[in-house]
């Protein structure tokens, strides 16, 4: 089990190595001077050349990828034109806010996925499993960006549900210790600011999660599938083994060792659906500060934000493979023997 921790955190710093080596060269290709932008509208010739000296601009290409993989390791990722502070700082304020919505997410696609699955698993071929389908095909096919405007104008604006946008209502505001404003509420018994919070939250959240929860919903059905026609399936309920009990401690349990992995990198590919989210309701997360970097041509910050989603994509998919290895004794005994 060591050697493979440590044959996966090297393969996660080689991604990583991998990430920032391409989000360099992103950097090269997008249009636009970098040090115009920096220096201003407004800026003379000489101070543009000035900031392009301060920038390392006029480095060879070789001796900026150097400066740029020596900075980005320190944790500099440059300096946004648009909000005139660090990239890194920005992004710090802004991360949580991003994790904690995928979270929501998360947990809505696990509690309609799952048991949807299950249920269409079951019912495989009857009215249920194909109303199932149906709703699974809808929701894989919706569009996350449409669908976040229609959450928004019909539970939003027309019946007044939920909040519009933001992340907190006016005057509404734990203190800031972890940057998780549902997390700091709960530090400090805050039911008003933890409510408020969770209301925030809803709307991103279900938008964020639709069309994960089809993914979701059939990988649980297809291995719900072949759990339930394994022979020690027939084997239990040839024993008198009640069926509810067989589906849900014997058949499910077998389906999530993969499902988990699909679930798991479900958590990297929301980051990145995000983007979308949080540009509708103005969620103050890294989806949103990408998406007014991109407006305001705001090149590190840009670059600066897929790095991050990049880095949290690959510490979610060696998360993932460390839980199915401990969770599941099959992957766990292949790992063994095959080091």
């Amino acid at each position: 089990m060591f050697v493979f921790v440590i044959r996966r955190i090297g393969l996660a710093l080689l991604s990583g190595w991998g990430v920032a080596t391409i989000v360099f060269l992103m950097s090269k290709l997008i249009p636009g001077d970098p040090d115009r932008v920096a220096a201003g509208r407004f800026a003379s010739a000489d101070q543009v050349e000035q900031v392009r000296h301060t920038m390392g601009l006029d480095q060879s290409m070789l001796a900026q990828y150097g400066t740029y993989l020596t900075r980005a390791a320190a944790g500099d990722l440059g300096t946004s034109a648009y909000t005139h502070q660090g990239v890194t700082s920005d992004l710090a304020a802004a991360l949580p806010n991003t994790i904690q919505l995928v979270l929501a997410g998360m947990l809505i696609t696990v509690l309609v996925a799952v048991p949807l699955g299950v249920v269409a698993a079951v019912s495989q071929g009857r009215a249920a499993d194909v109303a199932a389908r149906l709703i699974l095909v809808l929701a894989g096919g919706v569009p996350i960006f449409w669908f976040a405007i229609m959450l928004r104008w019909t539970l939003g604006f027309l019946l007044g549900w939920f909040p519009l946008s933001g992340l907190n209502g006016v005057g509404m505001a734990p203190p800031d210790v972890t940057g998780f404003t549902v997390l700091d509420s709960l530090l400090f018994g805050d039911v008003a600011n933890l409510l408020d919070s969770l209301a925030h939250l809803v709307l991103p959240a279900l938008a964020l999660s639709v069309p994960f929860i089809a993914t979701l919903a059939r990988n649980v059905r297809s291995n719900m599938i072949s759990a339930l026609h394994s022979d020690y399936i027939d084997f239990a309920i040839s024993k008198g083994v009640p069926r509810g009990r067989v589906v849900v401690r014997h058949a499910l349990r077998s389906a999530m060792g993969s499902t988990l992995t699909i679930f798991g990198m479900q958590f990297g590919w929301m980051v990145s659906a995000s983007v979308l989210v949080e540009a509708v309701f103005s969620f103050p997360g890294v989806g949103s500060y990408m998406y007014k970097a991109i407006v305001n041509n705001d090149t590190y910050a840009v670059l600066g934000a897929v790095l991050v989603v990049g880095f949290v994509f690959i510490v979610s998919s060696v998360v993932v493979d460390l839980l199915q290895m401990i969770l599941d004794p099959r992957v766990r005994t292949n790992h063994l023997r095959a080091a």
